[in-house]
């Protein structure tokens, strides 16, 4: 007998039927009739024997199965007690289907194979997590997520790599027989390979195309298996690294895999990605409009001096700035990185009032206060690894980062001691905001660890909710949809490189809406890069996601002050409505170009940014595309920087001379001219529905 269900959101259907085994996707893509026949449907998929093969293809079940001659990568791998590897094979139970979601139940001896799928809210995504109870302990070394079928018609993979000051690299990967298999082995999501993977059908864009994609809301070390099977078939798996579940247990389970699907090329995924993590981020106020920071790091470093900090402070609140973060140095005896780690208490030698003088100071000036803390490291210099060294996580002799090591988040005494004194620090200060970091990679992979984590800011966010906090790993190290369900915003990257920046933010916005991204202006000599760029450059990709300022602001000459102003009084006057607007890609002919439009969610306005990363190859500028408008509606299109237009610039363009009044449909497919300009340009223009 065969069971069917299906499950719709936004524009997309997951289709599942069971014909006694565990169940699998039948279907995974664009939206089918209502009426459809799952059960035609499913035997209209059931594929032809032929030599070479088993009698029985074994189907890519929701959890693929050893014991059924799977021939490729099992969706569980589990051990007795003592290690010995067992294969159970898995018969269909039962369901539970309500208006939205699907509890689908399969058991061998003593076990029992939960799969869970759900509508995500309103986000047009699934939400998949797989659970397996035991009635004896045993060990699991894998468990995937429920596996999707990988697409037909997609050629390649894009994944993502990164590296400190490098994050959120594409990478595009051809499918082809056997295995893609990435694993994030060093304890949080990584630099080196953030959960995600993007499945593009052939000839899909930004704009236009069918992608489907895949994201695996984990903190901690993760793995990722892209095969194809020697029959043509293909799946996709996600769970926690290899081994990561270092105990014995009787309940396993998986994080949540999201599952989107698009019909609009790489910008459906990207919106729905956006309205994933929005709908995940639930911030103190969610009315109060998102602060314009000032971070004192790359001012002051560890040399805290009240007169200097008030000094910047002042400076900062004068150019627009509405919270001030007080960076690494203020505790223990933290003069450089090699000490105090753990020691959460402020430093007397350098605030001997504690930081109460500069928390007044900050205040009376209008702006809110904000600290960077580092909660789950410890110096092997510190009072609390001198008390306690077996809170450390790992051996003894482990390899250091940044001359440090990693607390043992899941012991409850050391969450205990943490909570405490951050809760400590939050009540006695009036604290707006915590820069919580996270700087080193872990010395084993252990799932314990992430979730410890999570308990830990459950609970500080519980006694403190006023509080917002900031995802930060060496930057971009630990983003994902795990972490952002407990926090408000990420620090996408260290590097304070503008043209980087415009890089690492355009790919980042596959992931992530504008107002959780953190985007500093930095100085005028980047000390990740060397370079030298404009302040117009470095404020207008500041301004594209959520705005602040990272340097020694009394270094700034007048004509910066004045362009830094003025930029952040824009970007003020219009974060309304650009904090909840749509990230959406352009597909621009010159492949030096890097362009983008914050459309808002009611699709009456634009804002248009398009950065000259390189040296175009031809002489003047392609026209630039738009998308996501109203083809026949008329847009008045402003450029906000004509003060940026070099003089070697001089025909008659239109948009020189003041805005241009096109309609949506002439916006779309003949496009845009826009100045001709040298490397390291960002233009900004600003689109109006009348």
């Amino acid at each position: 007998m065969i069971t069917t269900w299906r499950l719709d959101t936004g524009p997309q259907t997951l289709a599942l039927a069971s014909d006694g085994g565990v169940p699998q996707v039948i279907h995974w893509g664009a939206r089918l009739p209502a009426d459809e026949d799952l059960a035609a449907l499913f035997a209209a998929q059931a594929g032809d024997i032929t030599g070479g093969m088993m009698d029985v293809a074994a189907p890519v079940s929701l959890s693929p199965e050893a014991a059924r001659a799977f021939a490729g990568q099992p969706g569980l791998a589990l051990a007795t007690e003592d290690g010995a590897s067992f294969h159970p094979r898995f018969a269909f139970a039962s369901a539970e289907a309500v208006e939205g979601s699907l509890r689908l139940t399969s058991t061998a001896r003593g076990l029992r194979l939960i799969h869970e799928i759900r509508v995500e809210g309103d986000t047009g995504q699934f939400a998949l997590r797989t659970m397996l109870d035991s009635d004896a302990p045993i060990r699991v070394n894998w468990l995937a997520a429920p596996v999707l079928p990988g697409p037909q018609l997609a050629d390649e993979m894009i994944d993502v790599s990164g590296r400190w000051v490098g994050e959120f690299q594409l990478n595009r990967t051809p499918w082809h027989p056997g295995i893609r298999l990435r694993e994030a082995r060093q304890g949080r999501s990584g630099h080196e390979h953030p959960p995600y993977l993007i499945l593009p059908a052939r000839g899909a864009t930004n704009t236009a195309g069918e992608v489907h994609a895949l994201h695996y809301g984990w903190s901690g070390g993760h793995r990722m298996v892209a095969e194809e099977l020697p029959d043509g078939r293909r799946q996709v798996q996600f769970g926690h690294a290899w081994g990561a579940e270092t105990r014995t247990g009787t309940r396993f389970e998986t994080a949540t895999l999201y599952a989107a699907f698009s019909k609009t090329g790489l910008n459906g995924i990207a919106q729905a990605n956006q309205r994933l993590i929005r709908a995940l981020v639930s911030f103190p106020d969610p009315g109060r409009p998102r602060p314009v920071h000032y971070n004192c790091w790359e001012a002051v470093y560890f040399d805290h001096r009240l007169h200097d900090l008030t000094a910047i402070a002042d400076r900062a609140a004068a150019l627009g700035a509405e919270r001030f973060v007080l960076d690494d140095g203020w505790f223990g005896r933290r003069d450089d990185d090699t000490s105090s780690l753990g020691d959460w208490t402020v430093d007397r030698r350098k605030w001997p009032d504690g930081l109460h003088p500069l928390i007044a100071h900050v205040h009376k000036i209008g702006m809110t206060f904000g600290l960077w803390v580092e909660p789950e490291m410890v110096n092997p210099d510190s009072d609390l690894y001198r008390a306690h060294p077996d809170w450390a996580l790992g051996p003894a002799d482990q390899v250091l980062g940044r001359h440090q090591m990693v607390l043992d988040l899941a012991r409850e005494e050391v969450r205990d001691h943490l909570f405490h004194r951050l809760s400590a620090l939050l009540t006695e200060y009036p604290i707006d905001y915590l820069k919580w970091d996270h700087n080193r990679l872990l010395p084993v992979v252990d799932a314990a660890q992430a979730r410890g984590v999570y308990a830990l800011l459950d609970r500080l966010r519980a006694a403190h909710p006023q509080v917002e906090i900031e995802s930060c790993a060496s930057g971009g190290g630990r983003i994902d949809a795990g972490i952002l369900a407990r926090t408000h915003r990420v620090w996408l990257s260290d590097s304070n490189d503008a043209l980087e920046r415009l890089c690492i933010q355009h790919d980042a916005a596959l992931f992530l809406p504008p107002e959780v991204t953190g985007s500093h202006v930095g100085p005028r000599h980047c000390h990740t890069s060397g370079r030298h760029l404009s302040m117009s450059l470095r404020a207008r990709v500041a301004a594209q996601r959520h705005m602040g300022f990272e340097m020694d602001l009394r270094e700034l000459t007048e004509d910066e002050a004045a362009t830094l102003q003025a930029v952040t009084r824009w970007w003020k006057a219009g974060r309304a409505w650009r904090m909840g607007a749509e990230i959406l890609r352009l597909d621009s002919a010159d492949p030096s170009l890097i362009a983008e439009m914050m459309l808002a969610a009611d699709g009456g306005r634009f804002t248009l940014t398009a950065g000259q990363a390189a040296t175009s190859a031809q002489i003047l500028p392609r026209p630039l595309r738009l998308t996501g408008l109203d083809p026949d509606a008329r847009y008045r299109v402003t450029l906000v920087n004509p003060e940026d237009i070099p003089r070697q610039s001089r025909g008659p363009l239109a948009l020189r001379h003041g805005p241009v009044t096109l309609s949506g449909q002439a916006l779309m497919t003949q496009g845009l001219t826009l100045p001709w300009t040298y490397p390291g340009t960002l233009w900004v223009l600003d689109g109006e529905r009348l």
